[in-house]
């Protein structure tokens, strides 16, 4: 408080009113692969985060004089159908996602906090897909999007977890000669598998992660050539101008793919069926309609979870409050901070209802924001921290559209039996 000794008229600055939290962007991928040139211009390396504004600046920059890779064509897909910014993670021809000595992989994304779309086109392997979810699940404030193989022969296999299994040796003694030294005989005959695995190419569970199956077709820049590409990338464009148009919590499904020609396999209801249920969304190609994403679904077995729009609201909404409450930090932990923290939390949350991203007729059914002395007793405070509880119902997507028709008798009326 400042001092008055002389008499006269003093100006102060104080502040009036809630800090408002803003909702913090959800629809800037990072897209990993190799772009197809043995060595990079100047400005980007190998191994090292550069981001992109538009397509040609990546042809300029990432494109080679070959054909295009499928982080090309993931490119070119995500600025297709959004207007935006991604980063181009490229780690060369024999780079790995997991990192090597030379390259640090996929941890030199976890400095970069606009990130909130993870993707690495037609990396299928079970141990490359282990890497992009165990990253993501590292953040918590960005989603995977993997691709299904491209080929695949039996559908029920996107319905089983992969697992990679080491081989199974028999425990016989090793062959000895006449004089009974080891004969080495045993040492060079391979392993021999004692059981036999069905396909699987389903990814484990993982709230954080989705998966998009079959490939689609597009045309190659380079030839002209119908060719088959993973869908992430056309995907990750799709998402970002749902955000933009809609908002984070509609489903990115039911929205024409653009730049897709086709698909490479067309999967029928009842296929899709067992597909869904397992988490795994099926790109359709409909008569009248195109192209279309017609799932949107986690790879999670919890069902509060399960929807894709609910995973990525929590994680803007998460995000959003953690940045937009710095200044709690160092102030005085009694009752004139709880009911700030709670005043501006109300504020930012009743913009979303108003948005439509949660569920209710009015705020308090749409959520709760509770910091007292109940949930902040003298233990906790003495210990430094300050905790508040926070509810939302979020809006979930209308996945199932049920029409109950039945006969009705034009003009009859009914009445009352006495």
């Amino acid at each position: 408080m400042p001092t008055y000794l002389t008499p006269g008229v003093y100006v102060e600055e104080v502040e009036g009113g809630p800090r408002p939290i803003e909702s913090q962007s959800t629809s800037t991928p990072v897209i990993i692969g190799t772009g197809g040139r043995a060595s990079l211009p100047e400005g980007a390396e190998f191994g090292v985060p550069f981001a992109v504004n538009n397509w040609t600046q990546y042809a300029g920059t990432f494109l080679g004089e070959g054909a295009m890779t499928p982080l090309s064509h993931a490119v070119n897909g995500f600025f297709m159908n959004t207007q935006g910014r991604c980063y181009i993670l490229d780690i060369g021809r024999a780079g790995s996602l997991a990192g090597t000595v030379e390259q640090p992989g996929l941890s030199v994304l976890e400095g970069i906090e606009d990130i909130s779309i993870v993707l690495a086109p037609a990396f299928t392997e079970p141990a490359d897909q282990e890497a992009v979810m165990a990253h993501c699940e590292k953040m918590r404030d960005r989603v995977a999007i993997l691709d299904a193989p491209r080929e695949v022969t039996d559908i029920m296999s996107l319905t089983r977890v992969s697992t990679v299994e080491a081989p199974v040796t028999s425990e016989s003694p090793p062959e000895t000669g006449g004089d009974g030294v080891d004969s080495g005989a045993a040492r060079e005959r391979p392993p021999t598998r004692t059981r036999r695995q069905l396909e699987a190419h389903r990814p484990r569970p993982c709230d954080l992660a989705t998966l998009y199956h079959p490939w689609i077709l597009v045309r190659d820049l380079v030839t002209g050539e119908v060719v088959a590409a993973p869908p992430s990338g056309h995907m990750a464009g799709l998402w970002a101008r749902t955000d933009a148009t809609r908002g984070v919590h509609k489903a990115p499904a039911n929205e024409p793919l653009r730049g897709v020609v086709g698909v490479q396999r067309r999967i029928s209801s009842a296929e899709q069926g067992e597909l869904n249920q397992v988490g795994v969304n099926v790109i359709r190609l409909f008569d009248r309609m195109g192209t279309r994403p017609w799932g949107a679904r986690t790879l999670s077995d919890d069902p509060q979870w399960r929807y894709l729009n609910v995973r990525r609201l929590f994680c803007m909404v998460e995000e959003s409050i953690a940045l937009g409450t710095q200044w709690i930090v160092f102030e005085p932990n009694d009752h004139t901070l709880w009911n700030l923290i709670v005043r501006d939390i109300t504020d930012y949350l009743t913009r979303l209802w108003r948005d439509g991203a949660l569920m209710g007729r009015t705020p308090a059914e749409a959520f709760f924001v509770k910091c007292d002395s109940e949930t902040n007793p003298a233990d906790v405070v003495d210990a430094g921290r300050v905790v508040a509880l926070i509810g939302l119902a979020p809006v979930k997507p209308a996945e199932f559209i049920v029409f109950k028709v039945s006969q009705f008798s034009g003009g009859a009326t009914t009445q009352e039996v006495r």
